[in-house]
Formats: C-alpha cells, structure tokens, sequence
C-alpha cells in the first residue's frame, strides 16, 4: 500500500515536498492534481507564459517545463528503484536543464499536453507497483530514497510550484 515515507527513506532537503502532501490516497491526489494544473494554466496566453516576475528568474513557461522534466525524473527513478536497481542514480541540475530545454519557443497548450503526458505516464507506472514495490530503498542525488517517497515528492514538488505559479505569475 502506497502509504507517506517515513524520516530515513529520503533526504531531508525533500521534507518540504512530502510535507506538503494531503492526507488521502495518493493515485487519487495525482490525478486531481493533473486536472487542477491543466484547469488553471489552459488560459495562459504565449505571452503570459513569458512573463518573469524578477530578474534572473524563469519565466511561467520554464517553471511548467521545470516541474515536468522534475517529474520525468523522480518517475524514472522510481521505476528504477520499484524494479529492486540498487545503482545509485545521479542528481540532476535544474537550471541546466531549463537553460537548454527552450520551454519559451514552446506554446503553453504544448507545455501543458507534455506535462498531462508525464502524468499519465507517472500514474501508469504508480498503478503497476505492488505493496512490497512502495517499501523499496535505492540511492539518489548520493542519498536514501524510496519509491513511496518519490510518489511524494512528485505530487509536493508540483504543488510548491504551482503555489509560486498562482502567487507571483498570477498574482492568484
């Protein structure tokens, strides 16, 4: 059973995320989240999508970019580890990542369409996994990590992201 990771099986830098997740089934919390993501971002022009709300910072269409190539990679991570790999798995830069994924050529219905893709993919895999799958340790960013606590992450790293959407993109 999916149930919230325990302190041990994650780094503490990731307790913001876990932390922010609602008490519930977790595949059903995902799903809704898809849902809400896409209801609130379907309006944004191409142009808002540029937008940035300080220097340096990134615009709404890199920060939806972000949070999917974020998710592709705990996915895959967890699908590694469910699948009893015990190879340590490497951490990833976020601001290379954004700096040469060109979100801002893309239109916000592209980003979104990807985004709902890695989802659906997300929740497919989630689907698969048995008890035993959930309870399973692996090595990441040279820390402990298990499945449960990426299925966590996944669902607290987007919401933290689109309380930072709705606050200073949208001024929600």
């Amino acid at each position: 059973m999916l149930t919230r990771p325990q302190d041990g099986e994650f780094l503490s830098y990731y307790q913001v995320y876990i932390d922010k997740v609602p008490e519930g089934d977790l595949l059903d919390l995902l799903q809704q989240q898809a849902k809400q993501v896409i209801l609130e971002l379907v309006d944004i022009s191409d142009e808002q999508g540029k937008f940035r709300y300080g220097e340096g910072k990134w615009s709404l269409k890199e920060v939806l970019g972000h949070i999917t190539d974020t998710e592709r990679i705990m996915s895959y991570r967890l699908l590694r580890i469910a699948r009893g790999d015990t190879t340590p798995l490497p951490s990833f830069e976020e601001t290379l990542f954004v700096s040469n994924a060109h979100f801002d050529g893309h239109t916000v219905a592209e980003l979104l369409q990807d985004f709902s893709a890695v989802r659906e993919s997300t929740l497919t895999l989630i689907r698969q996994l048995e008890d035993a799958d959930w309870l399973r340790l692996g090595i990441a960013s040279e820390g402990p990590i298990s499945t449960r606590a990426l299925a966590y992450i996944i669902y607290g790293h987007t919401l933290h992201h689109l309380k930072i959407i709705r606050e200073r993109y949208l001024n929600v």
